[in-house]
C-alpha cells in the first residue's frame, strides 16, 4: 500500500531529524530563548508550503508570544492555483530578486531580533533577499531546509550564495531534494511530500526546546492556552498572550 510506504519515508524523515539534527536544534533554539527573554522578536519567513510551519508557531494552542510570522500574500496564497494569484506567479515571484528587500521595508528590526526561515532547496532570490537583510541589521539567521540533499545545487541570488551557505546555524529537515518521496507506477514523479512533516517536526522540537530553556531561567512565558476544553481560566489567559503579543507589536 502506497499509504503505508508514504508513512514510512515520513518516518525515516523524522528519525533521521532526531539522530542527526539535535545539537543544531539545541544551538538554534538558545538563539531563539535569548531573543525572546530580551522581549524580542524571532521573525520567522518562507515561501509557499514552507509558510505552513511558519503558521503552526503562533498563534496555536501551545505556542507561545515570541515568534514573529511574516508572510507574503502573493507568496503564500495561490490556492486559486490559475487566474490571479496563482502558481504561475508564485513560481515567478519567489525567484525575483530584489522583492525580499520590499517585503523588509514594512517592518522594524533590532540586532536583539533573530530571523527564522523556512527553505527546502536554499536556492530562490526571495528567501535569499530576506537572509541578507536580516544579517545586515546584525540579526542571527537560522535557517531550516534540505541542507544536505541540497548540496550541489546553484543559487538564483547574484550574491552566489545558497540560504545554507548564508545561515549562522543550519536545520537539515532531512527530506530529499524532490519532496515527493513515493514512486507511483507507470508516472515519472513521485508523490507524497515529506517537506511539511519534516518542518513542523523540526519546528515543535525546536520550540520546545525553546520553552524548556526559558522556563529553566524563570522566565514567564504567555502561552496560547486550549479553550475549547472547558478550562474556566483560559479565556483569561488568552487574553492576556494577546495583550503581550499586541505591547511587543509596537514598533515592528
Amino acid at each position: 500500500m502506497l499509504a503505508k510506504e508514504w508513512l514510512k519515508k515520513a518516518y525515516e524523515v523524522m528519525n533521521a531529524i532526531e539522530n542527526t539534527q539535535m545539537e543544531a536544534i539545541q544551538k538554534a533554539a538558545k538563539v531563539m530563548a535569548d531573543t525572546i527573554e530580551a522581549g524580542r522578536w524571532v521573525h520567522t519567513f518562507g515561501c509557499g508550503h514552507a509558510t505552513l510551519p511558519i503558521e503552526e508557531m503562533y498563534p496555536r494552542i501551545g505556542g507561545f508570544v515570541g515568534f514573529h510570522p511574516i508572510i507574503e500574500l502573493p507568496l503564500s496564497f495561490f490556492t486559486h492555483i490559475v487566474g490571479d494569484m496563482g502558481v504561475h506567479q508564485f513560481v515567478f515571484l519567489e525567484r525575483v530578486e530584489g522583492y525580499g528587500d520590499q517585503i523588509m521595508k514594512g517592518y522594524n528590526f533590532d540586532s536583539r531580533d533573530c530571523m527564522w526561515i523556512f527553505s527546502h532547496s536554499g536556492v530562490n532570490a526571495v528567501n535569499i533577499d530576506v537572509a541578507l537583510k536580516a544579517k545586515e541589521k546584525g540579526m542571527k539567521l537560522i535557517v531550516f531546509g534540505a541542507q544536505k540533499a541540497a548540496e550541489g545545487r546553484t543559487t538564483k541570488h547574484s550574491c552566489g550564495k545558497t540560504m545554507f551557505e548564508l545561515a549562522d546555524i543550519v536545520v537539515d529537515s532531512c527530506a530529499p531534494g524532490e519532496d515527493a518521496a513515493v514512486p507511483l507506477k507507470n508516472h515519472p514523479d513521485k508523490i507524497g511530500p515529506v517537506s511539511t512533516i519534516a518542518f513542523v517536526t523540526a519546528v515543535w522540537m525546536t520550540i520546545t526546546t525553546v520553552a524548556e530553556i526559558l522556563a529553566d531561567r524563570g522566565v514567564k512565558l504567555y502561552i496560547h492556552p486550549s479553550h475549547n476544553v472547558g478550562d474556566p481560566g483560559a479565556h483569561d489567559r488568552l487574553d492576556e498572550a494577546l495583550k503581550e503579543y499586541k505591547k511587543r507589536i509596537v514598533g515592528v
